[in-house]
């Protein structure tokens, strides 16, 4: 493995850990440096790695340092964290990753700050077993989850908190979602096992298959012919929610990148409306659908604002996938932890009363809207649901059940980890 592959991480970390750039975009941008595969494995690994487990590490440092080293120094301390990493999470070899990330200081050009990352990785070395059980005896610090969000979720969830937060840190399958119009899952299993992928069908998803680990789907056989799409299993729920039926008019509000507008048009023939606030976001429906060989109409506006967009024809069903926290998430997206701050839940949960407010006149009698969320906090879920549905005297919710999570409110919740899942809010309500 190239030396120069921490020292590029280190810069990307930093650039996600300290100055709020989103863990995708730095993937993205830094991956292509690397001409060797390997060397993007592992970068993906340390930069994964290291926002998930930042507030345990970053802690660290600082009980290893004399002066800290954050506002001067952001590449190099987001280095000393990759070292801990490498140490305690991927587990390297010690001496390989020690020498290997005093190295990488040469090419940040900080040659000078060599003797320092060698001797606090020595000194972590020395002091490990006094040093994890200080990060342990914290939640914030033992799982790491910035400390509102831990005290939210023991608040919320106080019998299954540290399991929750658990989840978060482990990695997660790689769920895929057969494209009915275009494959079967038996045979795309087939398929993927001949290609040396280990595939299963999952146990009650009727679309869904798993596979132990992440890859490049794009390399997956059936990908190019759009025979699947990534989606976890928790999305996956929204369209056996819909309940969608042939010639029906839907809307896929706040739909990018269009995974469930796709996981409907795959079930029936619609004419769907999937809705975009950010405008930057509608070329990529509009090339999952492509892929996919999907027809919808794609909007960019306000679902708060049906004025500026609705053409006045009723749906028979509506999904919102509401701007949420994502706190349900953080497996799959182990930044959202380092930028959510507590202060966001208010103005989240305003928009959120606002949208459904503001679609529930645009549905039919009779017909069915559901609203999702991928936050775990009572706030977003069945507290915007409860609030409204007593405002509302033609809405109904629908009772249901899924094989894992519990009843929530009026609604359902899966929760991190749940049946190997992602986190996730459902409620169902009928115009009566």
């Amino acid at each position: 493995m190239s030396q120069d592959t921490r020292a590029l991480a280190a810069q990307a970390l930093a650039e996600v850990a300290l100055r709020g750039a989103s863990l995708r975009d730095a993937m993205e941008r830094h991956a292509p440096r690397l001409a060797d595969s390997r060397d993007r494995a592992l970068l993906m690994a340390l930069l994964s790695d290291g926002a998930r487990w930042w507030l345990r590490f970053d802690a660290a440092i600082d009980r290893l340092l004399e002066k800290p080293l954050r506002q001067k120094e952001p590449a190099i301390h987001a280095l000393l964290v990759l070292g801990l990493v490498q140490l305690e999470v991927l587990e390297l070899p010690d001496y390989a990753a020690v020498a290997a990330t005093v190295q990488a200081t040469r090419t940040l050009q900080r040659p000078r700050m060599a003797g320092l990352v060698n001797a606090v990785l020595r000194r972590w070395q020395r002091e490990r077993v006094e040093l994890l059980a200080a990060l342990d005896a914290k939640a914030q610090t033992r799982h790491a989850h910035p400390a509102w969000l831990a005290k939210a979720i023991t608040r919320d969830w106080p019998d299954q908190a540290d399991a929750v937060m658990a989840a978060d840190n482990l990695e997660p399958s790689l769920m895929l979602r057969v494209n009915r119009r275009r494959a079967e899952r038996d045979t795309l299993i087939q398929h993927l096992h001949a290609g040396g992928y280990a595939a299963e069908p999952h146990a009650w998803l009727a679309d869904a298959i798993v596979l132990p680990h992440s890859t490049d789907v794009t390399r997956l056989p059936g990908f190019a012919a759009g025979e699947f799409a990534v989606q976890d299993g928790a999305a996956q729920i929204a369209a056996d929610l819909a309940d969608v039926r042939e010639g029906q008019r839907v809307l896929d509000a706040c739909a990018a990148p269009g995974g469930k507008a796709c996981h409907l048009l795959e079930r029936a023939d619609l004419t769907l409306t999937a809705l975009e606030f950010d405008p930057k976001r509608v070329p990529r429906i509009q090339q999952n659908l492509d892929r996919l060989g999907l027809q919808a109409s794609i909007v960019s506006g306000d679902a708060g604002q049906p004025s500026d967009w609705w053409d006045g024809q009723l749906f028979d069903r509506i999904l919102i996938d509401a701007p949420c926290s994502a706190t349900g998430v953080l497996r799959r997206r182990p930044d959202v932890r380092l930028h959510r701050r507590e202060s966001d839940i208010a103005p989240l949960v305003a928009q959120q009363r606002r949208i459904l407010t503001a679609l529930w006149p645009l549905l039919a009698p009779g017909g069915r809207l559901v609203y999702v969320t991928c936050s775990l906090l009572r706030a977003e879920n069945e507290a915007v649901v409860g609030e409204w549905l007593d405002t509302q005297a033609d809405a109904r919710a629908v009772a249901f059940s899924l094989p894992v999570g519990q009843a929530a409110g009026v609604g359902w919740q899966v929760l991190p980890g749940d049946g190997d899942l992602d986190g996730m809010f459902y409620a169902v309500l009928e115009k009566t």
